[in-house]
């Protein structure tokens, strides 16, 4: 998948919400439904675009579906965020030089 991808599936607000708490611990589909005013059959929707997308893994135990992050999934974001780390400090450089020049 694709960072344009990634970044698609976690602008839905709901979703950015769920891989964060997700973050903190492997929860069940109803732990993580706990403070969110949405249904089960919404969450399970949210978890499965979060799944395609190789965010998050399952691990089944008996009946329970127990879900974590799969930090894999975020690698195509690091290699899109490194390619733009190195453009930044010199993008701030120019721009120091700019205002300094706009003060004098």
């Amino acid at each position: 998948m694709s960072e344009t991808d990634i970044f698609k599936v976690l602008a839905d607000p709901t979703r950015r919400a769920v891989f964060e708490r997700l973050a903190t611990a492997e929860m069940t589909a109803t732990e993580l439904r706990e403070g969110f005013a949405i249904s089960q059959p919404a969450m399970s929707q949210h978890l499965a675009v979060l799944r395609e997308a190789g965010l998050v893994s399952e691990r089944r135990e008996g009946r329970y579906v127990n879900y974590r992050i799969e930090p894999a999934g975020l690698a195509p974001l690091h290699g899109w965020l490194a390619r733009h780390r190195a453009f930044w400090p010199q993008r701030i450089d120019h721009l120091k030089d700019l205002l300094k020049e706009m003060d004098q």
